[in-house]
């Protein structure tokens, strides 16, 4: 990856691996744009959805994309907007999804945290693609640490959350989430720790 052109960094993760933490810190080594959350605000914007609205979807901890379809249709009908509401399909809302993603990453570099970016810059010929993983004990301790939850409730929302995002990737890539040949780099966070990781991408990326 050629850091002195404009470049991309995809991140996807594990639940409970600190991934966006670690998105987050090399966005800020590099001095480039993090995109996550923001990406539902675009979107939103381009289909003038009010910012309280924003704010209560990404409140939401899971299925964040399946709400933002059902509000949107619930909003086109109750608008009277019947025959855009009925044809809508969480797939159009998918490539608005991208069509934002890739307009940001042609002004500027970026770290972009989930939304199948991987897989929308598959064949992008200056990225680097990473996945982060670490064991089910490790990822249990951090979310009880981190959500106050009991270890029962903190695998739960593991589970959930990792089954959530391999069936998203699947649905709207037609890829495996787990398949080692999406990515350039997988890390095993609990071998490095969070700042480690971080120490330890940048490395591998020249810097």
């Amino acid at each position: 990856m050629n850091k002195n052109e404009k470049f991309i960094v995809t991140i996807n993760r594990q639940f409970g691996t600190g991934g966006h933490e670690v998105g987050a810190e090399i966005a800020r080594r590099l001095g480039v744009k993090l995109l996550d959350k923001q990406i539902l605000q675009a979107v939103a914007r381009k289909f003038d959805i009010g910012q309280e609205t924003v704010e209560k979807l990404e409140a939401r901890d899971k299925s964040w994309w399946d709400d933002f379809t059902q509000f949107y249709r619930s909003y086109m009908v109750d608008n009277k907007y019947h025959e855009l509401g009925q044809e809508l399909t969480s797939n159009e809302l998918f490539e608005a999804q991208a069509a934002v993603i890739k307009q940001i990453a042609s002004e500027e570099s970026c770290v972009i945290i989930g939304r199948c970016a991987s897989h929308i810059f598959r064949d992008h010929p200056n990225s680097l693609k990473i996945f982060l993983h670490s064991p089910m004990e490790k990822r249990i301790k951090r979310i009880v640490e981190k959500y106050g939850v009991d270890e029962a409730d903190a695998k739960l929302m593991i589970v959930d959350n990792d089954y959530t995002r391999e069936l998203y990737t699947k649905k709207y890539t037609g890829s495996e989430w787990y398949d080692a040949r999406n990515y350039d780099i997988s890390l095993d966070v609990s071998k490095f720790g969070l700042n480690g990781s971080v120490d330890y991408l940048l490395a591998f990326m020249g810097e």
